[in-house]
């Protein structure tokens, strides 16, 4: 019963802080390849987190990871998720 209840609340609209370890992830990448696999790695993190496909990741955030330039990515990054009703009407996510 209680695994109903939770799958009907999953949808509604909610706010995370989580931390991104990107270490672990950047091992064995290589130099030129490391920003852009942080970006991808943020957006298969928040996939999970919020369970939605429709990812935006805010400028912000992408100016963090890339602010030490393609190569050295920080260690790990502080993100705050929202998961938001999407407005357009013919979109294929209710959330974003």
């Amino acid at each position: 019963m209680a695994k109903a209840a939770k799958k009907s609340s999953s949808k509604e609209p909610v706010t995370r802080d989580c931390t991104v370890h990107l270490h672990k992830h950047m091992q064995k990448i290589s130099f030129k390849k490391r920003a852009p696999r942080a970006i991808r790695v943020v957006r298969q993190y928040a996939e999970k987190v919020m369970s939605t496909k429709d990812i935006r990741i805010d400028t912000k955030l992408n100016k963090f990871l890339w602010s030490n330039g393609i190569r050295n990515v920080p260690r790990r990054v502080r993100v705050r998720f929202s998961r938001k009703r999407n407005e357009d009407e013919d979109a294929k996510e209710k959330m974003y």
